[in-house]
Parts: C-alpha cells; sequence; structure tokens
C-alpha cells in the first residue's frame, strides 16, 4: 500500500478545558496550491477543503486554528462516536483522561487511513508513558510525543500505522538526531506555564521529602 497517497491537515492535542497542548498543521506537499487564489473571491472558500479538486488548507493563522479547536473541542466533547464531519473536514478524535488527541483530515480522505494513523499516534504515545495518557505526563515527556508525531506524519503525509515501530524508532537513540525540532510545533502560553508549574511542584515534593 502507498502511503504516501493518504495525507493530514493536522494532529491537535486539547486538554480537557479546551486549551492546546499540542499542534501541527499540514499543507500536503503533493497538493497543489497554485489553485488557492480562488479562495479570495469565493465566500465559503475559507471553511473549503477543496478548490477545483485541489486541497487548500483554510487553517493558515493562528487564529483560524484556534477557532476551528474550539469549535471541534466543543462538538466532540459532547459527541457519540469518534469522527465528525466539520467545514468541510474529517475529524477523528480519541479521548484519554483529561485529553483528546485529533486528527483531521479533508473531506474525500480515506478515513479509515486517518484513523489508523490516529491510533498509531495514541498507542505509540501509550507506549513512551507507560500508558499514563494524561494532561501532566503528556507535559512531562513532551519531547517524546513530538517524536513520535514526527515518525507517524511527516510534512501532512501518513509515514507509519504501527504503533511499535514508532515507539522503538522514538525511544532508540538516533545518531543523526541530538535534539528535538520543535520549530513546526505550536506550543501556546499555556503549555509553557503548565510545564513550569509541574516542575515547580516536582521541586517542592523534593525539598520536602529532604526534610527541609
Amino acid at each position: 500500500m502507498n502511503l504516501s497517497l493518504f495525507s493530514t491537515t493536522a494532529i491537535v492535542i486539547i486538554d480537557s478545558d479546551g486549551n492546546r497542548l499540542l499542534a501541527k498543521y499540514f499543507q500536503p506537499v503533493h497538493s497543489d496550491t497554485s489553485k488557492s487564489a480562488l479562495g479570495d473571491s469565493t465566500s465559503n472558500a475559507k471553511h473549503s477543503s477543496l478548490v477545483l479538486g485541489t486541497y487548500v488548507s483554510p487553517f493558515k493563522t493562528l487564529k483560524d486554528q484556534k477557532a476551528f479547536e474550539a469549535a471541534i473541542w466543543d462538538k466532540t466533547r459532547r459527541a457519540q462516536g469518534d469522527i465528525i464531519l466539520y467545514a468541510s473536514h474529517l475529524v477523528l478524535f480519541r479521548a484519554s483522561i483529561d485529553l483528546t488527541f485529533y486528527i483531521i483530515g479533508p473531506e474525500g480522505e480515506n478515513e479509515l487511513m486517518l484513523q489508523s494513523a490516529l491510533n498509531a499516534f495514541y498507542d505509540a504515545v501509550s507506549l513512551l508513558l507507560r500508558h499514563q495518557v494524561e494532561k501532566r505526563s503528556v507535559l512531562e515527556n513532551l519531547d517524546l510525543v513530538v517524536l513520535a508525531l514526527d515518525e507517524t506524519v511527516d510534512d501532512g503525509i501518513i509515514l507509519e500505522t504501527d504503533s511499535n515501530a514508532i515507539a522503538s524508532r522514538v525511544s532508540r537513540p538516533r545518531p543523526d538526531s541530538g535534539t528535538v525540532d520543535l520549530s513546526n510545533i505550536t506550543i501556546n502560553e499555556q503549555t509553557i506555564m503548565n510545564a513550569f508549574s509541574t516542575v515547580r511542584d516536582r521541586m517542592a515534593q523534593r525539598i520536602l521529602a529532604g526534610g527541609l
């Protein structure tokens, strides 16, 4: 099977309060953006995933992304099942303790492949975090989560749907990559504050344990 035929628009993790923990949006490399100029003259182009049969991502600004995330979080927290259609996009989701993992794709994309990619990413994260897929654990191991995402999807293209393979590549040090590239990952102020709070709590616990 040629996985390069299957693409995603975004992968997002949102907590139980509707706050973004991690988000990565894509413009698939095999899509032709040259036709996207039509979007300016079409009233519904902002929420259209197909322009003359060519996918054009409508989530080019942080404002667009946050508005979309707020909308899908509001709809999926009350939804039954694990997939909805919103703004001409397939939105597949999987909930954990206090987090929801989302994968978004164009309306015409293969939903089974999107589901496989979502499950692979979620299960790989679960393996890496020793089955503690919760907000605190994700924040403490954000580098591993980012690497797992990059092993699952690259530039919008689904690369891997085997969670064990993803987790194995992430947990094994790679000689060609000494650091994690966070340049394409959107981490907002809330994420930074949550991480700071976690570190502060850990330091306080160690001080108390030492009898100080």
